[in-house]
C-alpha cells in the first residue's frame, strides 16, 4: 500500500516542493490549499489531490482529513506547513486581528492538523504509526525584533509543541520533527512587504546565499523517513549556518 501525506500549505514554496519530492519517493499525497489554483495544478501533475481548508478552522480541518480517508486511505505522514507571515512591524503597532491571523494559522492549525493525524496515525487507535514534520523558523531562535516579534513567536510556540507532542507519541509508534529554516527564497517575502530582504539577509548567512525551497524539502522528507526512525522531538535548523 501506498504511504498517504498530507502537505498542508501546499500550493507554492516549501509545500509545493515538499510534495513534488514526497511524489517522487512514492507517497500519495494531499496538497491543502486556502485559495491559490496553483495547488490544483500541482495535485494533478504528480498524481494527488488538493483539498481546499482553512487549517484555523476546526470543521474545514475535520472535512480535509475525512477527504483524505475517502480518496487516499489512511494518513502515514502529516507535514504541517501552513503558515503566514506580515509586513514588518515593531509589537506596539501589532493588532489583535494580525495576532488572531498568526496563531490561528502558524499554531492553531497546527495542533488541529496533529490532532486528526494522530487519531489515524496512532497505535493507540488502531494505526500503524507514523511521523510529523512540523515547519518552524530560523526565527524561533533569532527573535525576529523590528520586525516579526509575532511570527518569531508563533514559531516559538511550534518548537515547543513539537518537542513536547513527540515525547506524547512516542509510546503510539508517531515520531514527531520540526525543520527551522531560514531564507528561503518563497513569494513569502513579497507578502512581507520588503521583498528585497531576501537578497540582503540571504548574503549575511554564513553560506553566503539564501536557501532553496528544494533543500529544505530533502530535510523534510528525511525526517518522515525510515533513515530517521531513531529521531524524534528534533528541531532541525536548515538556515545556512545563522
Amino acid at each position: 500500500m501506498k504511504r498517504v501525506m498530507l502537505v498542508t500549505g501546499g500550493g507554492r514554496g516549501i509545500g509545493a516542493a515538499t510534495a513534488r519530492l514526497a511524489a517522487e519517493r512514492g507517497y500519495a499525497v494531499c496538497i491543502n490549499y486556502l485559495r491559490d489554483a496553483a495547488a490544483e495544478k500541482l495535485a494533478k501533475e504528480i498524481g494527488g489531490i488538493a483539498v481546499a481548508a482553512d487549517v484555523s478552522v476546526e470543521a474545514d480541518v475535520v472535512r480535509l482529513f475525512e477527504t483524505i480517508d475517502a480518496k487516499l486511505g489512511r494518513l502515514s505522514a502529516l507535514v504541517n506547513n501552513a503558515g503566514v507571515v506580515d509586513k514588518g512591524s515593531r509589537v506596539e503597532a501589532i493588532s489583535a486581528a494580525r495576532l488572531q491571523r498568526m496563531f490561528g494559522i502558524n499554531v492553531y492549525g497546527s495542533f488541529l492538523c496533529a490532532r486528526e493525524a494522530i487519531k489515524r496515525m496512532s497505535k493507540r487507535h488502531g494505526g500503524a504509526g507514523g511521523a510529523i514534520v512540523n515547519l518552524s523558523s530560523i526565527a524561533a531562535k533569532l527573535g525576529g525584533a523590528g520586525e516579526y516579534v509575532d511570527y518569531a513567536a508563533a514559531k516559538g510556540a511550534i518548537d515547543t509543541f513539537t518537542i513536547g507532542l513527540a515525547k506524547e507519541l512516542g509510546p503510539d509508534g508517531i515520531r514527531v520533527n520540526a525543520v527551522r529554516p531560514g531564507v528561503i527564497n518563497t513569494e513569502i517575502h513579497a507578502m512581507s512587504g520588503d521583498p528585497a530582504r531576501l537578497a540582503r539577509i540571504g548574503a549575511t548567512a554564513p553560506l553566503g546565499r539564501y536557501g532553496k525551497p528544494e533543500e529544505i524539502a530533502r530535510a523534510i522528507l528525511w525526517l518522515l523517513s525510515d533513515e530517521a526512525s531513531y529521531t524524534t522531538g528534533a528541531l532541525l535548523d536548515v538556515s545556512g549556518g545563522r
